[in-house]
């Protein structure tokens, strides 16, 4: 018993329980198979309806409901968020089995936009709750049995509807259950007593990692946060934020963040769209579960690799970013004209395994410098940025109060989004190493020579 005890006193019991929480609401084996549910007999929505009426909702809500997330987060300390995130998930998947109307559809988008905002808590949570030094492997921990449950889902849906196991609906109702397990373990969540804003102690140490904060600040310094009220944290936060973007490298890292994560959840939200209109028969979409199960893996595997490149990425990383992002440009264009599911498929795991690869290392370089705190608040406002950046596009070329482009316009304006991304950074990374290395020829031509030593021949 003495050990149970210090079991549920250290930082094994909350890290157990969100990652018994994390799986269980990841596992949705319908997800893959979404479209075809909506616009099959089960439903018996038009493609014009779910592309250009209910899925931009989804975006406009994320947006409109982001921000005090945000802030309600760090205010109600992590864990009544992550039990509402929950609440809010079960609601959406309950709508789409129980619901007919395209209006009702919407109202689900909007619910399923609250989820996603209040993910936020999910990694929040672990920082409040484990000690600094576990910190890094609890997160871990967190993160790949998140990448577990995603595959999970994906291969258990595919193996549903590749034997014809189960209906769709019944597929559904299997999800409710899965989220319910989930719903009950973060209830068992210990309720944190500090977070990283509104709720610090004076006697919290700065959270920063080995190597030195290139932009520490007043957040994780003074005194108790919660005592100066709501109008000192947004002062503090704003100082922050311009400290912080005030270096060239975040700023610049940040920017392929804000750009790259937009156009990569853009073509995400509407690849079965695409599956769809190249080859709709469904004897293709049940292949839609394996695909996404492959291309998690090899997303996985592409991020885990970037920790044994060594390259000075300060004098590559703005050419690295270039390339790669040409690469996923070129994944998209193939998936656009192609008229073979299965190379649609292959374009859609490169694409996705690219991505992976450039976020991880992005997000990477931003964190090296930063503390805790900061990376919270630079994490929260790139991915505002990227949905604001969304929320403009999506009423632009997907909404059918914009233009309401079909699925093959829009993935070709994707694919060209892309490329211009390819093209800034691969430009601003020539002109950085032309810089790096006249700068360097220009410090070897300001040494002075050795003078002649006995070692040193002299020249007739």
């Amino acid at each position: 018993m003495d050990a149970v005890k210090r079991w549920k006193a250290g930082w094994g019991y909350p890290t157990t329980m969100l990652c018994v929480y994390g799986f269980f609401s990841t596992v949705k084996p319908l997800v893959p198979f979404i479209y075809p549910y909506l616009t099959g007999p089960d439903k018996n929505l038009t493609v014009e309806q779910v592309t250009n009426e209910i899925y931009p909702v989804w975006t406009y809500s994320y947006l409109a409901v982001m921000v005090p997330v945000f802030l309600l987060t760090d205010w109600l300390r992590y864990k009544p968020v992550v039990v509402f995130q929950c609440i809010n998930l079960f609601i959406t998947w309950a709508m789409m089995l129980l619901v007919q109307e395209v209006a009702v559809f919407k109202a689900m988008q909007f619910f399923y936009g609250v989820k996603s905002a209040c993910e936020v808590a999910y990694f929040s949570y672990i920082y409040s709750i484990v000690d600094l030094k576990y910190y890094r492997k609890a997160t871990s921990y967190c993160r790949s049995v998140q990448l577990l449950g995603y595959t999970v889902g994906s291969v258990l849906g595919q193996l549903l509807v590749s034997f014809n196991l189960m209906s769709y609906n019944n597929i559904l109702v299997l999800t409710l259950v899965l989220i319910s397990i989930a719903l009950v373990t973060s209830l068992f969540l210990p309720m944190p007593q500090r977070s990283m804003f509104f709720h610090r102690s004076q006697s919290d140490p700065p959270q920063t990692p080995e190597g030195g904060d290139m932009c520490t600040g007043d957040v994780s310094t003074e005194g108790p946060v919660r005592a100066r009220g709501c109008s000192q944290i947004f002062l503090l936060l704003w100082r922050d934020f311009l400290q912080c973007y005030s270096t060239r490298a975040l700023l610049y890292w940040s920017l392929w963040w804000v750009l790259a994560t937009c156009g990569y959840n853009q073509a995400i939200n509407y690849v079965q769209v695409l599956w769809a209109h190249i080859q709709p028969s469904q004897k293709v979409q049940v292949y839609n579960g394996g695909v996404e199960a492959v291309s998690n893996l090899f997303g996985a595997a592409t991020a885990y690799g970037i920790g044994f490149i060594q390259v000075d990425w300060a004098q590559w990383g703005e050419l690295f970013l270039g390339s790669i992002s040409g690469l996923g440009a070129a994944a998209l264009f193939i998936m656009t004209f192609t008229d073979n599911i299965w190379v649609c498929y292959a374009g859609y795991v490169a694409f996705k395994g690219l991505y992976m690869l450039l976020i991880t290392f992005a997000m990477f370089q931003i964190a090296t410098d930063l503390s805790m705190e900061r990376y919270a608040l630079i994490f929260g406002a790139n991915n505002f940025g990227s949905l604001v950046l969304q929320t403009i596009i999506t009423s632009v070329v997907v909404d059918g109060r914009g233009l309401g482009l079909g699925i093959i316009p829009q993935f070709i304006i994707y694919g060209s989004y892309f490329s211009a991304i390819a093209v800034i950074f691969f430009l601003r990374g020539v002109y950085t190493i032309m810089r790096v290395r006249q700068s360097h020829r220009d410090s070897t031509a300001t040494e002075e020579p050795p003078s002649p030593t006995m070692c040193t021949p002299l020249q007739a």
